[in-house]
């Protein structure tokens, strides 16, 4: 619905002409219900026009064969059945029939939606799948299972307190105060049960047995498995600084983490982020929202400079100062005296409130201790399957054959850890898919979102096509002459296309 409470577009029941579509798409309605018609070929489909995600727009999107995909967020729904067939989306999008009279479009009836499914129920197997890890790569895994059918056991040990949520979330929109709690699930509580997943919280597994093919709990307790997926994902890398156990300072992971500084900013006069890093610069736009001063310590030049450039490195940093934000670079904190953080130029900072942003570390030690391959992470085949058959990982851990890049690479995002818990889930059940996806995360600065997609850990030269400065950019990350990476601000159409052209050139 648009803002004024009315329907958009033309009444989609009385038909239109196909000469209103624009780049193929008509925004109309049936009653009080938003339709996107959207002609691919010869077909005309008509679906919701709001990603099931955080809303994206899909009429801004891109059609790809009987797909669209997202301008924001990059996820992917089949225009046939509303399937949302790629992450950050997990939620179906509801669909209409559309009738044709040569050059008249009408929209009939909404299909019913599919139930969801509950494969255990009907006949249930006697495999035990295990996933160890409640995150993006361990959700998406045991819902697809779900949704390919599987009728086994699937059990998931999760060493956090939450259920799985969005976490994204955890360092934008909520600790800015935007999103409310409800938000933060993946899947409410009842979802496990319905589709018979016995999620496990506050529950480490000690060890892996790969020839006994089971898993050992905190508690002394035996699990076996027939399929294991290792998702345990990563963790904040700790401060070593005299003063950083102190209960003021704060890393962010976890909903718990997210809810401990929400409710320290509450009293909260000034912050000290200790890190230019995403996770650090998302977290002091968000304290900015609620009116604290933010100071951001980091030994970096400028920030995101690895990442992005200097030129969005720069653009990023005077975002940030534009929003009263204050840099201290090229210098580090060497300790935390109470409130008191003294940097190694000599400078002193009193802060109420620490967050340090540093970087996180693969967690690694229970797939090193079961003698898996490893290199700076997981070493996975294309079909993410580690060094003993049987045994799966995916997410933060895993170092994975990028076709792209063509290196083995691992990388930190959420969508990738989703599409890999997706695929890898499927090669559980024996279907030898490839994980070729295209890398791609977003970050959020106040007003100004950042699209990235590709993997880039070195780069000789940035195309800027657009005004960095003016908010609507893309900028083309090349080494060798390829184009590793493409990242943009308000330019999500070419980003989408960009992603495309990448899957399209594949090695």
């Amino acid at each position: 619905m648009t803002e004024d409470n009315k329907p958009s577009g033309p009444d989609l029941t009385q038909g239109v002409s196909l000469t209103e579509f624009k780049d193929g798409k008509l925004l109309g309605h049936v009653g009080e219900e938003d339709v996107l018609l959207v002609q691919t070929g010869d077909e005309i489909f008509a679906i919701e026009p709001s990603c099931s995600h955080y809303h994206g727009p899909l009429a801004e999107g891109l059609v790809v064969g009987d797909t669209i995909r997202c301008p924001w967020h990059h996820a992917c729904f089949a225009l046939r059945t509303g399937e949302a067939t790629r992450p950050p989306a997990l939620t179906a999008l509801a669909v209409w029939d559309v009738s044709r009279d040569r050059d008249k479009i009408a929209v009939q009836r909404k299909r019913e939606s599919p139930k969801s499914p509950a494969a255990h129920r009907t006949a249930p197997t006697a495999e035990r799948f295990v996933i160890v890890g409640g995150g993006a790569a361990g959700f998406a895994a045991a819902e697809t299972l779900r949704c390919e059918g599987f009728a086994g056991a699937i059990t998931m040990l999760s060493n956090d307190g939450a259920m799985p949520v969005d976490r994204p979330n955890l360092s934008k929109d909520y600790l800015a105060g935007n999103a409310p709690e409800d938000w933060l699930p993946l899947r409410g509580e009842d979802y496990y049960q319905d589709a018979g997943v016995d999620l496990r919280l506050n529950v480490n597994v000690s060890a892996i047995d790969p020839k006994g093919r089971n898993v050992t709990l905190g508690n002394g307790e035996r699990l076996p498995f027939d399929r294991l997926l290792l998702a345990t994902g990563a963790e904040p890398v700790k401060l070593q600084i005299p003063g950083a156990d102190q209960p003021h300072v704060h890393t962010l992971r976890s909903v718990a983490d997210s809810r401990a500084i929400i409710k320290a900013a509450g009293s909260a006069k000034r912050a000290l982020v200790i890190g230019a890093s995403f996770i650090g610069l998302e977290v002091a736009a968000s304290l900015r929202a609620r009116k604290l001063e933010v100071h951001v310590v980091a030994p970096e030049q400028r920030p995101m400079q690895k990442v992005l450039g200097a030129e969005m490195g720069d653009f990023v940093r005077s975002l940030h100062e534009e929003n009263g934000v204050v840099f201290h670079l090229k210098d580090t904190v060497e300790k935390l005296d109470g409130m008191r953080a003294t940097l190694k130029s000599g400078a002193v900072i009193e802060a109420d409130l620490v967050v340090v942003g540093i970087g996180v570390k693969p967690r690694l030690a229970l797939a090193e201790q079961a003698g898996l391959a490893a290199d700076r992470g997981v070493s996975v085949t294309e079909y993410l399957e580690t060094s003993i058959a049987g045994i799966f990982a995916a997410g933060d851990i895993a170092r994975w054959p990028d076709p792209h890049s063509r290196q083995t690479i691992r990388v930190e995002h959420w969508v990738v850890a989703e599409r890999q818990g997706q695929t890898a889930a499927r090669n559980m059940l024996g279907r030898r898919e490839r994980f070729d996806a295209v890398p791609f995360f977003w970050s959020q600065h106040y007003d100004v979102p950042i699209n990235y997609v590709g993997h880039a850990e070195s780069f000789d030269d940035v195309a800027i096509d657009g005004s960095i400065s003016g908010k609507d950019c893309l900028l083309k990350y090349r080494k060798a002459g390829r184009v590793l990476a493409v990242a943009s601000i308000y330019r999500d159409l070419d980003n989408l296309k960009a992603e495309l052209e990448m899957e399209r050139s594949r090695a």
